[in-house]
């Protein structure tokens, strides 16, 4: 894990214990995938004005928090904001809204939703002639929705090419519907896909810049559900609670001695 994602993963638990409210086990199993399109792949993130700007979807917005958190140590969210979660008017919340921050282009929460609006984005792109490319970060258990399908099979019969899939596949998925492979069923769909490690952020990169001329692409990232502390990986309950006092020293020194 590098420094950066540490510090991220951090601000993450500090953030949490303000709002006492979270889901950190999928917030940290998508840092490095957040990181690496934010720092190596978005061009003009955050500013809504340029029409051809890259545009980021974070679909899986129960991890609004990794987000949120990244966009304060990029200077596009005052830090001081992130001790403010949850609280009556604060714009730091447990979901995505866009009506709160310009850096947000979908809101989120109610899953299935990010990416159609996504494939919908890059569709209009295609058809304006805009440059820009459209990312959207699903988790896999996001792949139950029906919706989710009706945008793949939309993006790949209008040969979405400015359109990439991130699936954060954190092992949640067989807690609903067993998807079996994804990447196969995205192929059959028409997708192009790669499927990498999701916290290996060299690996990443190469992934989502993997040419894919006429059909959209599908990243799998392969990854764990809280890593970077082995309590959240571990201890299930951690599914969706903030830590107490006590906690948040115990967590904030696993992420430090974390490998």
């Amino acid at each position: 894990m590098t420094e950066q994602a540490r510090r991220l993963r951090k601000s993450i638990l500090r953030t949490a214990h303000a709002g006492q409210d979270a889901n950190l086990q999928s917030a940290f199993s998508c840092v490095e995938i957040l990181r690496v399109l934010y720092d190596r792949i978005l061009r003009a993130p955050g500013e809504p004005s340029c029409a051809d700007r890259d545009r980021f979807v974070l679909s899986k917005g129960q991890a609004t928090m990794a987000l949120l958190a990244l966009m304060a140590e990029k200077g596009l969210l005052p830090q001081e904001e992130l001790a403010s979660a949850c609280r009556y008017g604060s714009r730091v919340s447990m979901q995505a809204d866009r009506t709160k921050l310009p850096f947000i282009e979908v809101s989120a929460g109610s899953l299935g939703h990010g990416f159609p609006v996504a494939a919908g984005m890059a569709w209009a792109n295609k058809i304006a002639g805009r440059g820009g490319s459209v990312y959207v970060l699903a988790g896999d258990g996001e792949m139950n929705e029906g919706t989710m399908w009706e945008a793949a099979i939309f993006a790949a019969s209008e040969k979405l090419d400015g359109l990439t899939l991130i699936v954060d596949d954190n092992r949640s998925i067989g807690r609903s519907i067993d998807m079996g492979d994804l990447a196969a069923k995205l192929r059959a769909f028409g997708f192009h896909c790669v499927t990498q490690d999701g916290h290996d952020e060299d690996a990443l990169e190469r992934a989502i810049r993997t040419e894919h001329p006429g059909t959209p692409l599908a990243v799998i990232a392969r990854t764990r559900r809280g890593f970077g502390s082995g309590t959240l990986m571990e201890d299930a309950s951690w599914f969706h609670r903030a830590p107490s006092d006590e906690e948040l020293a115990m967590l904030l020194e696993e992420v430090e001695r974390y490998a």
